[in-house]
């Protein structure tokens, strides 16, 4: 590749964007960026955390996109469309896709990599924890805010040190295989982005790029054969490879997800002693299941669960801790909705014995070419007849309202669930302010 020494992100306000742009000012090369929030000028406390951070922003029109730039760095969310890709395409200056660029970031390091289904986000964080916790000083690129690194300055989701690397590689568009990582972790495998078999041929593909150990849901990996969890009020406790482990967030997926990072960190010599005793202080992951808002004894919990086996977990996580537990869900897209109706049927349809009520939000639209044909009501329609107490509503006031409705007390707990959609944090946190 070509000397990369300025940048601009496009779509910056991302989580995974303003992660790759952060580190790249880490690195040393000049950034700039743009976003659709930037235009329509939405104060996203993001966008003000990258000005902060050295990052120039700018309308997403072309105009950022002039001689200097070496390259546009994209997700595969940007459609081909976009004025800065045609700019770009114009002028001649080369179009990189976000794990590209990250990949050029930590070429030459000691790069451990963080791959599955579910769970990238939470064992990305909970390994630099862990490392940053031994004094081992990593640099870590995640796919969310890590909670003990945000700060009004700070997204969280990055945090900048020395050459050993902890980075979240991402299955759903296979831009993982951009990666060569020294070890990885495969946490999971379900048909999320792609149906069974080939999720497990992308992962296979993935394996065969690192170059040293790759633990976890492949064939022949069984670092987790001994582990033992019990949950306990306020979280969980487990015995892996023979040491006790403590960890505040609740979730038998939790428990795996501290077993992965343990592991993982093992093989760059952090003994589970360390681990373990790291943990006890790790604080979570922004929107999964963060505790965002509690008054006479009700509780909302916010969760970036967006596809079966995510919700699935989030749901069974919180029924033993909900006298009622009232379940909000926003579709992040056409495509998967219609792709992942049968799953997300069958989800709902097998705990509705403990769900008291779901609420289902319009699916997240965010423009482009998408085939509209499916709707939100489109699973209700198959939810009601198995029994399913659901709603369909239209934006967040009508959440309001049916939250009203349901005369909530001490005891209920309200799961906001759903991904893409920047506005549910702050739906979750204001949910019941009104109702």
């Amino acid at each position: 590749m070509t000397e990369l020494r300025r940048v601009h992100v496009t779509g910056v306000a991302g989580v995974g964007m303003s992660a790759v742009a952060r580190a790249a000012v880490g690195c040393g090369l000049e950034v700039s960026g743009s976003d659709r929030y930037y235009d329509r000028g939405e104060d996203l406390p993001v966008l003000e955390q990258l000005r902060r951070g050295g990052i120039a922003l700018y309308p997403q029109d072309g105009s950022a996109v002039v001689p200097g730039v070496d390259a546009v760095v994209v997700s595969t969310a940007i459609e081909t469309d976009n004025p800065e890709l045609q700019e770009a395409r114009a002028a001649g200056i080369p179009v990189l896709h976000r794990s590209v660029l990250l990949a050029h970031l930590a070429e030459g390091k000691r790069c451990l990599a963080v791959a599955g289904t579910c769970g990238k986000s939470t064992v990305t964080g909970m390994a630099g924890w862990i490392l940053e916790q031994a004094g081992l000083d990593p640099t870590v690129v995640n796919g969310a805010p890590v909670t003990n690194w945000q700060s009004d300055d700070a997204v969280g989701n990055v945090r900048m040190g020395g050459d050993l690397w902890v980075i979240e590689a991402d299955e759903s568009d296979r831009s993982l295989l951009n990666y060569a990582p020294l070890h990885a972790v495969v946490t999971n495998m379900s048909a999320d982005h792609f149906d069974m078999a080939e999720t497990r041929r992308v992962f296979e593909a993935f394996r065969q790029r690192v170059s040293g150990t790759c633990i976890g849901a492949l064939d022949g990996c069984d670092d987790l054969a001994d582990l033992r969890a019990e949950q306990v009020a306020g979280g969980s406790r487990f015995c892996f490879r023979g040491v006790p482990f403590e960890l505040a967030l609740p979730g038998a997926h939790n428990v795996e997800n501290a077993a992965h990072a343990a592991a993982l960190c093992a093989l760059v010599g952090v003994l589970p002693e360390q681990s373990a005793k790291a943990l006890r202080s790790f604080r979570g992951i922004h929107r999964r299941l963060e505790p965002v808002f509690a008054s006479a004894g009700i509780s909302v919990v916010d969760d970036y669960a967006h596809n079966p086996a995510k919700i699935a977990a989030a749901l069974a996580t919180m029924l033993p801790h909900a006298a009622r537990l009232i379940a909000i869900w926003r579709p992040h897209g056409y495509g998967p909705l219609r792709s992942m109706l049968d799953g997300l049927t069958e989800t709902f349809a097998v705990l509705r014995g403990g769900v008291h009520r779901v609420i289902l939000l319009p699916v997240y639209d965010a423009g482009g070419t998408a085939d509209r044909s499916i709707s939100s009501e489109s699973l209700a329609d198959r939810l009601r007849p198995l029994g399913v107490a659901v709603d369909t509503v239209a934006d967040y006031p009508e959440v309001r309202e049916c939250l009203r409705q349901l005369t909530l007390t001490s005891g209920d707990v309200v799961l906001v669930m759903g991904a893409r959609d920047p506005g549910l944090p702050h739906l979750a946190r204001t949910c019941l302010l009104s109702a």
